[in-house]
């Protein structure tokens, strides 16, 4: 160990600089003008997968951004290295504003909110209408999730070999949502695949469904075959499905502009965020009667003004029991 006597100099003692008070703090955050435009494609750990230009670039978020997260199909800026290389490694510095954004929370009394897709212009609904059964209440929870959230509702019903669709389309007949019925085999031939991929073109379309239900399988005939993720199956004893997908990736439809982004089978979707008074923007015929409703009126009480307005004519009473059930939905579990 070296000791200092009585004669030593300043000189002799190096200095070490003070590594969290070396640099003076400041508000100003740099612009990064000179940044690139990129497409956040999946997140792992902390490590973003983004397409920037023709480039598949891995990156981190900047610790200037603080609290805020990229999730899968944000506009980001970026940084740094953007070769794409091996052990490269950009830096997110901006996230642009989102047009549209797909929530959940894990139970309906849980505050904290999960952003699981930005910027998608299309939720399709991925159900079974047999093994599993269909969940009509998770259904009407993910409807109220895009009516929310500014997504355009695309309900895809698979496995039409085991099971009509009949029954379920009467349900959501009133609502005026465009399907697609799939089969086994169809999805094996292409067939299902063709129909689908006609309501995609020129969108980004996240696509959500209950464990089992085939979504993968569908996303799997949608996109070229290198790109194409694990499948599971159903269980015999419980009728859950595995979860393979374990986090949302952003994939691109071959030979036409759009993408699909698979996103992890859930078994329950939270409403914890959703504002009740925003859902009925998903019912243009219904909103302009809400105008005598009563200050923060549920749309479910003895003096709303819906009940006068449909009894005049000006709606289907149809479409105002669509509305009920779907904001009622946030009050009952989805397994009901």
């Amino acid at each position: 160990m070296r000791r200092y006597g009585k004669h030593t100099d300043e000189d002799d003692i190096r200095s070490r600089p003070n590594r969290k008070g070396n640099r003076p703090r400041t508000h100003i955050r740099p612009k990064h003008a000179d940044a690139a435009e990129g497409m956040v494609l999946t997140v792992d750990r902390g490590r973003l997968t983004c397409l920037v230009e023709d480039r598949v670039v891995m990156a981190m978020k900047a610790r200037e951004l603080g609290r805020k997260a990229a999730v899968v199909g944000d506009q980001v800026a970026l940084v740094g290295d953007l070769s794409g290389k091996k052990d490269t490694l950009a830096r997110i510095v901006r996230i642009e504003e989102r047009t549209s954004v797909l929530r959940r929370t894990a139970d309906d009394d849980d505050p904290f909110e999960r952003v699981v897709v930005a910027n998608a212009d299309q939720l399709a609904i991925v159900t079974a209408l047999a093994d599993p059964e269909p969940r009509p209440r998770l259904i009407d929870r993910c409807l109220v999730a895009a009516f929310d959230g500014g997504l355009e509702p695309l309900l895809v019903m698979t496995k039409s070999d085991l099971a009509p669709p009949d029954k379920l389309l009467e349900l959501y007949g009133d609502l005026d949502i465009p399907y697609v019925v799939t089969s086994r085999e169809e999805l094996e031939n292409g067939g299902a695949a063709d129909r689908v991929r006609e309501q995609l073109d020129g969108k980004v379309t996240a696509f959500v469904g209950h464990s089992g239900v085939g979504k993968t399988t569908l996303v799997n005939a949608l996109v070229s075959v290198e790109r194409r993720r694990l499948t599971g199956h159903v269980n015999a004893v419980t009728g859950r499905g595995r979860h393979t997908t374990t986090s949302a990736l952003a994939l691109p439809l071959p030979d036409m502009d759009g993408w699909v982004v698979d996103t992890p089978g859930v078994r329950s979707f939270g409403l914890a965020h959703v504002d009740p008074s925003r859902v009925i923007q998903a019912f243009p015929d219904l909103e302009s009667g809400t105008e005598g409703c009563p200050r923060a009126c549920s749309h479910d009480e003895p003096d709303c003004a819906l009940d006068e307005w449909v009894a005049e004519g000006h709606a289907d009473p149809a479409r105002l029991y669509s509305l009920r059930r779907l904001l009622a939905t946030r009050e009952r579990t989805e397994g009901d």
